[in-house]
């Protein structure tokens, strides 16, 4: 389900979007921004993923619609710079619907001559396109787009643009629940995180999830939550263990993660992985909503058929290739 038919049953109140920034370069180092329709300030083209899209796919559609233009070499930035995530995230649009944008950025040049062939589409979205030097930008939309900015600024030694005071986040509830009982068995987007944890053997914790089958430390984000402070947050409640660090591996998002329940509720998964270092606390399980644990060696794990969908099966693969390098 879309965010705009999202929007006709939840009102104003905030939604998490899974979605993409473009950031597009000229030549000289210039960035590409429109002027956007709802508020006449400036930001990059961008947007949110209609369902079962991919970070890279979202990004050329937007691309096009808002500028007309297609960049060949266009691709998601590297990690962690390419991630949008956090409080600071939430945006207010003028007719008063609010969000948390969570997702990607996407990476890309083209000759400053491209802009003479744009045509935007005729949704109003793009008032204007122009190129832009980064140490002279004009007045930005939201903070996904300061931080976008900042990212590019960094990489030429320039400092991150100030942000907006932002409210304080909801607090931690069920929002992907409360979705559900709006929209019944509706494909939704299911952004979040999921923790690799090993022991000193190099033996992987897998969990017996509520399916029945095995899954990895993790679940969704709550509106305002980074992807590694759900990560934290799911991690002590599946299984009671602390992390001293957690580095970010890679985003897993795209039609082949969409997973449907039993019950038959579908989500498309959108997750960050993190391998977690620095282990702390005692391995306890929430009985309600986790049925079993074990460690696994490389040459142990289950089979596919049963590991809890093709989401967590791609997962503990990029593990396992990861040890064999």
């Amino acid at each position: 389900m879309s965010i705009l038919e999202l929007r006709k049953l939840w009102g104003n109140q905030p939604l998490i979007a899974a979605a993409v920034g473009v950031l597009i370069q000229d030549e000289t180092g210039r960035v590409l921004l429109q002027r956007r329709g709802d508020d006449g300030l400036w930001g990059e083209p961008g947007g949110a993923l209609e369902p079962g899209e991919d970070f890279l796919t979202g990004a050329r559609r937007e691309l096009l619609e808002e500028t007309g233009l297609v960049c060949p070499d266009l691709a998601l930035m590297p990690l962690p710079d390419g991630l949008q995530s956090g409080p600071e995230l939430f945006h207010r649009y003028p007719n008063g619907h609010e969000i948390y944008i969570v997702g990607m950025r996407a990476q890309g040049t083209l000759p400053a001559s491209a802009l003479d062939h744009a045509q935007p589409d005729d949704s109003g979205e793009t008032l204007e396109l122009r190129w832009f030097a980064l140490d002279d930008l004009p007045p930005l939309s939201n903070n996904a787009n300061r931080q976008s900015l900042s990212v590019l600024r960094s990489c030429v030694g320039l400092p991150p643009l100030p942000l907006e005071a932002t409210p304080p986040p909801p607090p931690v509830g069920n929002y992907l629940m409360d979705l559900r009982k709006l929209v019944g068995a509706h494909p939704l987007f299911a952004p979040g995180a999921n923790v690799l944890v090993t022991n000193e053997k190099n033996r992987l914790l897998l969990l017996r999830g509520g399916t029945g089958g095995w899954t990895l430390p993790g679940g969704g984000l709550e509106p305002g939550e980074s992807f590694e402070d759900c990560a934290r947050r799911e991690l002590l409640e599946e299984t009671g263990l602390r992390a001293e660090t957690l580095e970010p591996l890679e985003m897993f998002c795209g039609p082949e993660y969409r997973f449907m329940y039993p019950h038959g509720d579908v989500i498309d998964n959108v997750s960050l992985l993190y391998q977690a270092q620095g282990m702390s606390g005692t391995l306890k399980l929430p009985p309600d909503e986790i049925h079993g644990a074990d460690w696994f060696g490389m040459d142990e794990l289950p089979p596919d058929d049963e590991l809890s969908g093709t989401f967590i099966q791609a997962m503990v693969r990029h593990w396992k290739e990861g040890q064999d390098i």
